[in-house]
Order: C-alpha cells, then sequence, then structure tokens
C-alpha cells in the first residue's frame, strides 16, 4: 500500500489534483477547467489515483463526482505535510485562483435559481423534495441567546419562531428576492426584531464573534464550499456558541443538482464530524429522522465552537 500511494502522488498533475479535491467534490468536467488540461489526460490521472485509494467517485446518472478519500489513513497522516509544500507552490496557487471562479459559478447559479423561485420556493421544496416532519426537534435544539442567525432565511419562515428563543435575530441570505418574499411575511405576521441583510454563507455580513447561536435549515447542500461556510460561522460565533443544522442525509438523486440547484446531495456524519472539527467546533449531538415513502432522511447536529482561535480556510 505504501508504494502504491507514492507512486501515486508521484506526479505534479496528481498533487495539483489532490490539492483540489482536498476542497470538496468535482466533475472531470469542472477538473480540466480548473487545470487547463484536456479530459482524457485528467481522467488518466483521476484513475490512477481512484485505483491507489486516494480517491472516491460517485457514479450518480452521467456524471462523476470525485473527491479526496479520507478514508486512507495514510494519506491522512501525510497529508498536513504535502499541505504546506503545496501552499508554497504557485502552480497549486494558481489552481486555487481558478477553484474560486469554479466557487462563483455555483454560487452564481444558486442565487439566480433562488431569484427566479422566490415567490413559488416554499410549496417548489416540499413538493420536489419532501422531508419527513423534523423542525419541532430543531427549533427544541435552540439554546436561549441573545443574538440569533438563521443562514439562508429564504421566505422567512421560521423568524416569527426564532423569536421565541432569542431577543434579537438576524437573517442572511444571498438571493435579494428572497429577502423581500421574507420582509413580506414578517409584515403580514406583525413580527418585530429581526434584522434581515444580504450576504453570502461564506462570506457572512457579521463581525467576529457578533452572534450566540446560528441556525441552518436546509442550506447548506448549496454551499459551493460547505468546509468554508462552517469555518466563516465560527467566526461570527462567539467562544462557545452554538450551532444548528439540518441538512439532508447522502442520497443518490442526482437530479437535484439541475431541479433546484442543490451542489451537494447530502452529507455523511464523517465528513460532517471532520468539517466541524478542522473549523473549531466539538459535536455535541447527531440525530437522523428516517423518511418513509418518497422522503428524503434528515439529519440534525448541534455543536459549539471551541474556546481559542478559529481556522478561517482562505476564502475562495
Amino acid at each position: 500500500m505504501l508504494l502504491t500511494t507514492l507512486k501515486a502522488m508521484a506526479d505534479d498533475c496528481r498533487l495539483r489534483l489532490l490539492a483540489i479535491l482536498a476542497r470538496g467534490e468535482f466533475t472531470v468536467q469542472e477538473l480540466t477547467e480548473i487545470l487547463a488540461m484536456g479530459q482524457s489526460r485528467i481522467s488518466r490521472h483521476l484513475k490512477i489515483l481512484t485505483e491507489a485509494g486516494l480517491l472516491t467517485v460517485t457514479r450518480q446518472g452521467t456524471w462523476a463526482y470525485y473527491r479526496m478519500n479520507h478514508g486512507n489513513p495514510l494519506l491522512d497522516g501525510i497529508w498536513p505535510v504535502l499541505q504546506q509544500e503545496i501552499a508554497a507552490n504557485a502552480t497549486c496557487r494558481q489552481d486555487q485562483t481558478a477553484l474560486g471562479a469554479i466557487f462563483e459559478k455555483r454560487r452564481s447559479r444558486s442565487r439566480d435559481f433562488f431569484d427566479r423561485h422566490a415567490q413559488s420556493w416554499d410549496q417548489l421544496a416540499q413538493q420536489i423534495l419532501p422531508t419527513p416532519p423534523y423542525l419541532a426537534q430543531l427549533l427544541g435544539l435552540i439554546p436561549p441567546c441573545q443574538r440569533l442567525l438563521e443562514v439562508g432565511v429564504g421566505t422567512g419562515r421560521l423568524l416569527a419562531r426564532l423569536k421565541e428563543h432569542s431577543e434579537n435575530v438576524v437573517g442572511v441570505d444571498h438571493s435579494p428576492a428572497m429577502l423581500d418574499e421574507a420582509r413580506k411575511r414578517l409584515e403580514q405576521e406583525g413580527v418585530q426584531g429581526v434584522e434581515l441583510r444580504l450576504g453570502e454563507m461564506s462570506h457572512l455580513p457579521l463581525a467576529d464573534g457578533e452572534c450566540d447561536a446560528a441556525l441552518l435549515n436546509m442550506v447548506l447542500h448549496h454551499a459551493a464550499d460547505p468546509p468554508l461556510v462552517l469555518s466563516e460561522l465560527a467566526r461570527i460565533l462567539a467562544p462557545g456558541g452554538g450551532l444548528l443544522l439540518a441538512d439532508l442525509v447522502r442520497h443518490g438523486a442526482e437530479w437535484v443538482r439541475e431541479e433546484i440547484a442543490d451542489q451537494w446531495l447530502g452529507f455523511e456524519q464523517d465528513e460532517l464530524h471532520r468539517w466541524l472539527e478542522q473549523s473549531g467546533f466539538t459535536l455535541n449531538e447527531y440525530r437522523v429522522v428516517p423518511g418513509i415513502k418518497n422522503e428524503h432522511t434528515v439529519f440534525m447536529l448541534r455543536a459549539h465552537r471551541r474556546v481559542g482561535p478559529v481556522n478561517l480556510k482562505e476564502r475562495s
């Protein structure tokens, strides 16, 4: 295993691919764009890395999504050292710039989608991607706090209930049309004391340590770069601040990428745990709400930001 792994990594292009795939999952088409290389060359290198156990590939319909295999103990052991070398490499830094452009394309596509469907989103989401009842459990996990942030407020259907848990509520969304719908709902429901802000979840319009708790409800699977989002949440949370997250368990409904602009087909518990640890969070609780019939299974987790400096990832 050692010799196979080292041979697979003994190539400049394959090291560049690993550095990119450490940031998330990508298709061959995206990787060819980032590295500015032909598809056949990229595919050959991906095959070598996959056969060596350094990458995993998920095939969904006509697409294949590659990512680093964090279940490989040898790779996990030597990767921190390799990261330092890669960070100093000018070509790899250029790749990260190109990677940022891919993330921006994903964000733009998601933003445009939600702007177009803001008025019908509540009905559309439940029709296309039904889930079991879980909101009562999620809201029950919210601790009493002075300042609560909801990321991805959408049409604002949770804001009135969040006010029951916190005197000050801030809602952030990247879609101006969604924020307009949320403002209308707040006015209709007579809810006071909620501040709505326009912003990306990877670049939140809040100061360091401004909030005591943060909630993301069915939002993270729309993120271009989930680990970056978690690092940003650690930045705006006070030490010890709570994070509540509800989203989809990993599934195979690849069509949702086109139908409702999903970036991720849900998440696995081990990858969430790893991202949380890297971002400065400690996982306190993880629950699963199984779907029945055509419903998609949901997970909920509760974590807190550890005291001390957080790992602020390089922003894409």
